[in-house]
């Protein structure tokens, strides 16, 4: 078979999500495949760049790549997961005594 040899770029802003094919060749990395996939001029990258490849966080951004690799740029938490528990949990409280929010009713 022969098949296009490619990387993948993802990002995801707050209101919409990336996933650009790069065209892969020996020697490339993950920093220039961001460069070549054109996405800082669609939307604005946060600094430092924060980059993975499959969900496995990058030390250095000089990685190579191979083919078929999906580089994910990460950008900060919005809000503390922390606080979204703590938000829910005031909420829907579960006590010792109280029956819990699986037994509300359905409307």
């Amino acid at each position: 078979m022969n098949e296009i040899q490619q990387v993948w770029v993802a990002y995801a802003a707050q209101d919409q999500q990336f996933h650009i094919a790069v065209p892969f060749q020996p020697g490339l990395t993950a920093l220039a495949a961001i460069e070549q996939s054109g996405i800082a001029t669609q939307v604005q990258l946060p600094e430092p760049l924060a980059l993975g490849i499959f969900g496995v966080r990058l030390k250095n951004l000089h990685q190579l790549l191979q083919v078929g690799d999906r580089v994910e740029i990460y950008r900060p938490l919005t809000i503390n997961p922390k606080d979204i528990r703590r938000k829910r949990a005031a909420e829907n409280p579960v006590g010792r005594y109280c029956r819990g929010n699986r037994f509300k009713q359905l409307k």
